[in-house]
């Protein structure tokens, strides 16, 4: 019997499963998240594909994986318990004041996300480190003592530590750590120089009290999910998703809950790299649509762009300063608030407007018949024949195409329009808002978005690629197999791995090889129990280092992979031409009269490399007669055949209009694309040149 292996995504909407075989075979499954207890729709989705497939839990012999949207909805929803800061004295107002960057410099009634942690709860020590690490004042024990009596009297559940230049010498914030585990071990702890042992005091202490703010619900939360699963017969130890594209155990995960923040979007990305690799893509956009956002990830070389800093819970989505900053490693992608869930309504000027607030799954759009009262993506896609109301989730979901188009109408009655007009608005508009986030995402970055191919997923990504694909300039649109639960099927395919950073800021020229090295064997440490907690062999684990260079004088850093023996050799002119070559690839120029600095180190620790056998889905029976359904297009209607997915055969070619349909999604291809079947399963949709004259 092939080793399985199973992988729980859950979503705004939607949590998704796949039960993996290293042979290629698998089986998937869908059903709604239970948000009021997530463990409800965990145990439901694995026990509904376990039953599919015939297989019980001590089957699972390989790995179990799981990807959440836990701590972002945490903070986006403000769930967390009542949290403190302990920072240096004259220091308290470092959330509030932030750092002093305004998103947007011309707008006098700029807003900002509250703070998670208020000024009240946020408290000061005498105490103080140099910048140089040296240590000024050392904290006093009484007042240190008297502080944990004052927290726990006001009932706090979770604490936040970040001291000034904590991340150069830890000492002083250690022994607030330590004296809080004496005196209260019942309350949830984050040092910052655990957390986010980098430079910048604010983005500092805002990692480390979105970690606070997280923990008492995401530990308690992955440490029952593991006792469950044992409880349950999986023999294997449960391994969490992170933003950075690893998977780590669940205890590690636990400790640090501010790396799940982009869990499940990072899975996606992973899961779009591995089909650029297998077929020799080089170049894609990733393309995940679900039932709350839709998320893009540019992949180049068959690998996600990395950053070292993002933002989450941005009053503003497009304007960078507008959300709580992030430093800890993530895949660099733009997540758009325009899902199958998302709200249809009337602006303030009167115009059509979609997203960003969802529906969720509960109640979720009108046609699930669940309570929603307002309009989504979903129910315009249902009233635009795109989606087969007694076909959804393969039958087992009804869908109230009547109820859609009632709401639609009202919609319509204070737009000036009539059901059908605002469906395709609908249709429209949310396809112009991802196209336009991928332009600003990309032009950003300084790639060419122009002629990408599109790798969609996610529930609703198939339905929407090719109007998007055809905004964005580009002639393909690739539909793996597996597509609407394709971030659950990449959790399968990343190694264990853990991403560290430590700043340490030194001019190259003058750079102490010793202190150097200490910090990098403290990371890789670090990275090595981590990786061996969560199953691998210590002889199976890599080590990957970089450094975050920049010219002196410069406040941004480009992060700059430090290969073969160049840290054994010693020499600082070698790691001078790595960045200097990376930065005039990247701005065109080199400023050699500048002093060079190095930041921050990075390691990363690896684990073994999963097997890469192209996945195809085990196909359910089933009696099907050739049928098509009148669909609407943004330009005219057409009648379109509609096919299962399960009978599409390799190499077929078929030209749309088309409707191809599994049963946790539809793929729908626009007049004037053709589609073939490759070798791996995947659906290639093509633009055709417009005829000549």
């Amino acid at each position: 019997m092939a080793q399985l292996s199973i992988s729980v995504d859950i979503g705004g909407t939607f949590t998704d499963v796949v039960l993996r075989g290293d042979d290629g075979s698998c089986w998937v499954d869908k059903t709604l998240t239970t948000t009021d207890d997530l463990q409800v729709g965990f145990f439901k989705a694995i026990t509904a594909v376990l039953e599919k497939a015939g297989y019980g839990p001590s089957d699972v012999t390989d790995l179990v994986v799981h990807a959440t949207t836990v701590v972002t909805n945490a903070i986006i929803e403000r769930k967390g318990p009542r949290t403190a800061l302990v920072v240096t004295e004259g220091f308290r107002d470092v959330l509030t004041i932030r750092d002093e960057c305004r998103s947007d410099i011309f707008d006098n009634q700029l807003e900002v996300p509250s703070a998670l942690i208020p000024p009240e709860m946020t408290f000061g020590i005498r105490e103080r480190t140099r910048g140089n690490g040296e240590i000024h004042v050392e904290p006093v024990l009484e007042e240190i003592e008297d502080l944990v009596h004052e927290v726990v009297s006001a009932g706090v559940t979770s604490v936040a530590v970040c001291l000034l230049n904590s991340y150069r010498n830890a000492a002083n914030e250690r022994l607030v750590g330590e004296t809080f585990e004496r005196l209260a071990p019942e309350i949830f702890l984050s040092l910052s120089s655990d957390v986010a042992p980098q430079m910048r005091e604010y983005p500092r202490a805002s990692t480390t009290a979105l970690n606070a703010f997280t923990k008492p619900i995401v530990k308690p939360y992955l440490d029952g999910l593991a006792k469950r699963l044992r409880e349950a017969g999986f023999g294997q130890d449960l391994l969490i998703m992170l933003s950075s594209g690893g998977v780590i155990g669940a205890a590690v995960a636990g400790e640090n809950p501010v790396r799940m923040i982009e869990s499940g979007p990072a899975a996606g990305a992973l899961a779009a790299s591995y089909f650029a690799d297998t077929l020799d893509l080089g170049d894609v956009v990733s393309f995940d649509m679900g039932g709350t956002t839709a998320k893009a990830c540019f992949i180049k070389d068959a690998q996600p762009l990395i950053t070292g800093d993002f933002e989450v819970d941005r009053i503003y989505r497009f304007q960078h300063g507008s959300g709580f900053p992030v430093t800890v490693p993530c895949i660099d992608m733009i997540e758009i608030g325009a899902g199958g869930g998302s709200l249809a309504s009337k602006d303030s000027m009167g115009l059509l407007k979609v997203g960003p607030q969802s529906a969720g799954s509960k109640p979720g759009p009108v046609c699930y018949g669940r309570g929603g009262m307002q309009p989504t993506v979903t129910d315009a896609d249902l009233c635009l024949g795109m989606l087969d109301a007694g076909n959804f989730l393969g039958g087992e979901m009804s869908l109230d195409e009547a109820g859609s188009r009632k709401t639609l109408a009202v919609l319509g009655n204070d737009l000036g329009l009539d059901a059908d007009q605002v469906a395709v608005g609908i249709f429209e508009l949310v396809g112009e808002s991802m196209a336009s986030a991928i332009r600003s995402h990309a032009t950003d970055r300084g790639v060419d978005w122009r002629g990408v191919p599109l790798l969609a997923f996610g529930g609703a990504g198939p339905v929407h690629a090719c109007y998007v694909a055809d905004l964005l300039d580009s002639g393909q649109v690739i539909y793996p197999p597996l597509a609407s639960v394709l971030s659950a099927f990449g959790n399968l395919v990343t190694p264990v791995r853990l991403d560290l950073a430590r700043s340490d800021i030194f001019e190259l020229s003058a750079i102490d090889w010793d202190a150097a090295d200490a910090v990098i064997e403290e990371m890789q440490t670090e990275g090595r129990a981590a990786l061996t907690d969560a199953g691998c062999a210590t002889d199976a684990i890599t080590m990957t280092i970089s450094g975050d260079i920049r010219y002196a004088g410069q406040h941004n850093e480009l992060t700059v992979p430090l290969t073969g023996d160049i840290i054994g050799r010693r020499k600082s002119s070698d790691i001078r031409q790595l960045f200097e070559d990376t930065y005039e690839k990247k701005f065109g120029v080199r400023l050699e009269e500048l002093e060079v600095e190095l930041v921050a180190w990075r390691v990363s620790a690896t684990g073994p490399e999963i097997k890469k056998t192209p996945p195809h889905a085990v196909p359910l029976k089933s009696e099907t007669d050739d049928k098509s359904r009148r669909v609407r297009f943004p330009e005219r209607e057409y009648d379109v055949p509609v096919i299962p997915r399960a009978e599409v055969a390799s190499g077929q070619k078929m030209q749309g209009p088309l409707i191809i349909e599994e049963r946790e999604t539809t793929i729908v291809i626009l007049p004037g694309w053709s589609v073939e079947v490759n070798g791996v399963g995947c659906i290639v949709a093509t633009k055709e040149e417009p005829a000549n004259g």
